[in-house]
């Protein structure tokens, strides 16, 4: 149960006893689950210290900020997360819109590097990571990577990032600066966006050597477990902010990915009624129908199922394709299709500079949450919430490509209005499926062949997954790593310098 993040005792004497000389020296002091869930109650010594903190140093205090409540200018704390309504001019639907911004984060502006955080303390505080010898290996299509890095080099330890070679370039470009050794530290494996069994082949030969720590997001439950407690109840604070009188949160929306950011819909199911919506890219339906295929939406692997996707709670499946977003991404990022939007579409010019926040992946959570809010017949009572996971400012390079891939050479008035009419305003319930108990049984299923036949993940592991005891039995342990992170920060020293 270790190599899936599990323990919740100390592993390794030795191994803790340096990581806290090591956490002693650089004057770590690691956050609690419960301060990210909520940061007000992180200790006010600690946060004036933060102030003074640029958000995307390599600086210790900066793990106090891998929470979703960074305000505007990412340095302050907002009561609420920042999220962003969009208005039924733009999405076609009079059902409420809400995308929490996922690019407030601190270092990578992703929301992926919470899912980092949430892999590598549980094993650092177990004693299972040691930061002084061993190298974190971050397996991922570009954001959970990068998150990966960016805790490991606060850490004091070496991490390397394991993404597709076709990712976008504004990816390798931050890796090269965050990383000790470009050539060494970042592998680029074959393929693009669906080419996940590339990432798992390239760390299984980076497994054999003993120094390296595979810290797999599709199934680690640290993943798991720290967006069910954190960004759930974040969004279910966004939800009880705009929620006025009769207001209900009637579905959560998630690109599948790892399986870790559709943890979240776990918490609001319970506290709020809302359905879970997974989503996938159309080009490569796996959970749809069990297709295959490649895609270009950057951060949703596929191809598979993952270890720590809940399926069994999962209520609706939708697809979206690619060129709906690669469009999308032009038009809400160049001054032409901006002009389009504010002349022909009346909407207000402050919102569409908040379009800004949404990549790849966020305008595929917009798009599903339209296509859900049609097929289950929403109206303007009823709220979609979902996440931005990035902006659109780790995919410019994609701008050009697109408009000369896609969109014939040329970007104009003309153009606007097509990708408008063809990716927004016909966005519908095709490829959609409110999923039956025998279709969760199926894509539950299909995760077998990767997770016992090709990862070796016990039988009894793979199928205790189908029972929800399994899943709310976990919650145990986020108590019990808060304590032990308590107890290493005190050992360390770090506590008491940092009055905390």
């Amino acid at each position: 149960m270790a190599r899936l993040g599990l323990e919740r005792t100390i592993v390794d004497e030795d191994v803790y006893k340096r990581t806290v000389g090591r956490f002693r020296e650089a004057g770590v002091l690691l956050p609690t689950f419960a301060q990210l869930r909520d940061p007000a109650t992180i200790p006010a010594s600690v946060r004036a210290r933060l102030a003074a903190v640029d958000p995307d140093a390599s600086h210790p205090l900066n793990l106090f900020r891998v929470h979703w409540f960074n305000d505007a200018s990412r340095r302050g704390l907002a009561e609420v997360p920042e999220h962003v309504e969009l208005p039924p001019a733009l999405t076609g639907v009079p059902a409420r819109i809400v995308l929490a911004l996922g690019d407030h984060f601190p270092m990578i502006h992703a929301h992926k590097v919470l899912a980092a955080y949430g892999c590598l303390v549980p094993r650092v505080v177990t004693g299972q990571f040691d930061p002084t010898r061993h190298r974190a290996v971050w397996p991922s299509t570009g954001n959970y990577c990068r998150g990966g890095v960016a805790i490991s080099r606060i850490l004091g330890c070496r991490g390397v990032a394991v993404l597709p070679e076709n990712m976008s370039q504004e990816r390798f470009d931050w890796l090269d600066r965050w990383v000790g050794d470009p050539a060494a530290d970042v592998i680029r494996t074959p393929g693009s966006e669906s080419n996940v069994k590339e990432i798992y082949d390239a760390c299984a030969a980076l497994d054999r050597d003993p120094q390296n720590i595979i810290f797999n997001q599709f199934c680690e439950f640290g993943n798991y477990l720290i967006h069910r407690t954190c960004t759930g109840p974040a969004l279910e604070r966004v939800f009880r902010a705009i929620a006025g009188k009769g207001a209900r949160l009637a579905a959560y929306v998630s690109a599948s990915g790892s399986g870790g950011t559709l943890a979240a819909g776990d918490h609001l199911k319970a506290a709020l009624g809302a359905k879970i919506v997974a989503v996938e890219a159309l080009e490569c339906p796996t959970l749809f129908e069990n297709g295959f295929g490649e895609h270009n939406i950057q951060g949703i692997g596929d191809k598979h199922v993952p270890f720590i996707h809940n399926v069994m709670n999962t209520d609706v499946v939708t697809a979206v394709s690619d060129r709906s977003t690669d469009a999308l991404l032009v038009l809400f990022n160049t001054d032409e299709g901006r002009r389009y939007l504010a002349e022909r579409r009346g909407l207000d010019r402050a919102l569409i500079d908040r379009l800004g926040h949404l990549g790849l992946s966020s305008i595929c959570n917009l798009l599903a949450a339209i296509k859900t809010a049609k097929q289950l017949d929403l109206g303007p009572e009823d709220v979609v919430l979902s996440v931005a996971t990035d902006g659109a400012a780790m995919y410019r390079s994609e701008v050009p490509k697109t408009v000369a891939r896609a969109l014939g050479g040329r970007f104009d008035a003309v153009t606007a209005g097509e990708v408008f009419g063809g990716a927004l305003a016909a966005a519908a319930t095709d490829h959609v499926l409110e999923l039956r108990h025998e279709d969760r049984k199926r894509i539950f299923n299909l995760g077998y062949f990767t997770w016992v036949e090709q990862q070796g993940v016990s039988l009894a592991e793979f199928t205790a997954r189908a029972r929800p005891a399994f899943w709310d039995g976990l919650l145990e342990l986020v108590p019990a790593w808060d304590a032990m992170i308590s107890e290493m920060n005190a050992r360390s020293g770090a506590a008491a310098a940092l009055g905390a």
